[in-house]
């Protein structure tokens, strides 16, 4: 096999970072579980009809192609998924009559996005999403309700404090219907665009693009300034003078979203008017998370409410979601040294082999340590006891058995050593069990908090 070569966008972490992703994904089904979500599974690839149609990121979609396909074989007209939502609508769809609704589920898989790779975005990545969807209505306390949840999510994360900002579509396209806007979806698009191109070149965009005078152009960029942690945003679009029904419904939805998640969990959320979010299933309250002190890295959870995504054409399946990029936020806290393991390994303990006669001795106490949740392994080969402590110092592994039986001796005089202290005493497999520290690996934070609090405010 020739030299590999790494391919840009598919991360592929070492031991460590795995132990990382593993511990985030466990805190998150324990979280999603507390709430009452199930857990479910789509299949990776959707018809591209499917996947197209829900804003710009349909250039984006990975095509599936059989290489050895016969000439003039039909194309199976297939992609890779770019999301979890758009699969989970078609599931609800081709599974309706067996599910109870409001069906309440989350789903941690790998999507497929073919953008630019840079820190954080990758072609290949896993998220882990929280929906609900309803079968004709769905109520509206559901929109607060993600954010509560995943406000509860990465508070329970060894990551720096993160805000959710929410925004509401209907309030923003209300507020360009408004002015005057015949195309909504352009000028939100533009919008989404503020954090990439800066204020004066989505101006322009606003005017030669959606079609808005230069003065509806500035009241929309004066919009998308408007953030603040209460409810008190509505005051503040008021005064911008613009008058329409859906903004006004808009208006109450993102006060409703603001004061019910901050009464649960204080501080969580900001209604913040610049948040667009660039997929066009959205129908009402959208939302994106920063890390405070790191926002360079961009939204690491996000999603919304689509009322019209899921419909057999009698009967729509509305819901609400929110997602968190997985990928993204490990590989950003490992990249930047922010987080770190106890080991990379399981094992807590390395039993070691005096001799390969004896081996079976040595895998007794294995057995018997792992019928008590302890998680160990037995030495490779019987070298000298300073080379089977050296191999598990290397490996992080802080614990050393060496079982008396295995020496001829009677089982009572087995020891463990703590090779951290050099601390060796008598031990009995069926009885003893490390510090609860040291049970599993750890993921261990260096994040300075308070640092970041200076970085952001």
């Amino acid at each position: 096999m020739a030299k590999p070569t790494r391919l840009s966008g598919f991360p592929e972490l070492l031991p460590s970072g795995r132990v990382i992703e593993q511990y985030f994904l466990d805190v998150a089904r324990q979280v999603f579980e507390l709430h009452g979500f199930l857990s479910l599974e789509t299949r990776a690839v959707e018809p591209i009809d499917n996947l197209q149609g829900s804003g710009e990121i349909a250039k984006e979609i990975y095509v599936l192609r059989r290489m050895h396909a016969a000439v003039g074989e039909a194309d199976p007209g297939l992609g890779l998924h770019f999301d979890l939502t758009v699969p989970f609508a078609r599931y609800v769809l081709e599974n309706s009559a067996q599910l109870e609704f409001p069906l309440r589920r989350y789903q941690i898989q790998k999507v497929w996005r073919g953008e630019r790779p840079q820190e954080g975005r990758f072609r290949e990545f896993t998220q882990a999403d929280i929906d609900v969807v309803g079968s004709g209505v769905l109520a509206f306390h559901h929109d607060i309700e993600m954010a509560v949840v995943m406000s509860a999510l990465l508070a329970k994360l060894p990551i720096p404090p993160a805000i959710i900002q929410v925004n509401n579509r209907k309030l923003a396209e209300g507020f360009y219907l408004g002015l005057g806007a015949t195309d909504t979806q352009r000028v939100l698009r533009a919008i989404d665009k503020l954090d990439k191109i800066g204020a004066d070149r989505v101006r322009v965009l606003l005017e030669t693009e959606a079609g808005l005078t230069p003065e509806a152009a500035a009241k929309c960029i004066q919009l998308a300034s408007i953030k603040t942690p209460d409810a008190s945003f509505a005051d503040q679009v008021r005064a911008l003078g613009v008058q329409n029904d859906l903004l006004d419904e808009g208006l109450s939805e993102l006060a409703a979203v603001v004061t019910g998640a901050n009464s649960e969990r204080p501080g969580s959320v900001v209604a913040d008017l610049r948040i667009a979010r660039g997929l066009d299933y959205y129908t009402g309250t959208v939302y994106e998370t920063q890390l405070v002190g790191f926002e360079s890295v961009g939204s690491i959870s996000s999603g919304g409410r689509y009322d019209n995504l899921a419909s057999d054409g009698k009967q729509s399946y509305p819901g609400v979601g929110i997602s968190l990029g997985v990928s993204r936020l490990v590989s950003v806290l490992i990249g930047r040294g922010l987080v770190s393991v106890s080991r990379a390994v399981p094992s807590a303990v390395l039993v070691a082999v005096t001799d390969e006669a004896s081996r079976p001795a040595s895998e007794l106490v294995a057995r018997q340590l792992r019928d008590r949740g302890i998680s160990c392994e037995v030495a490779p080969s019987a070298d000298k006891f300073g080379k089977q402590i050296r191999f598990a110092d290397r490996r992080g592994i802080p614990f050393v058995w060496f079982a008396a039986a295995a020496k001829g001796e009677s089982p009572e005089g087995d020891t463990v050593k703590d090779i951290r202290t050099g601390d060796q005493v008598p031990a009995d497999p069926t009885q003893w069990a490390p510090p609860l520290d040291d049970l599993t690996p750890r993921v261990i934070s260096t994040i300075d908090t308070t640092a970041v609090s200076e970085e952001s405010s």
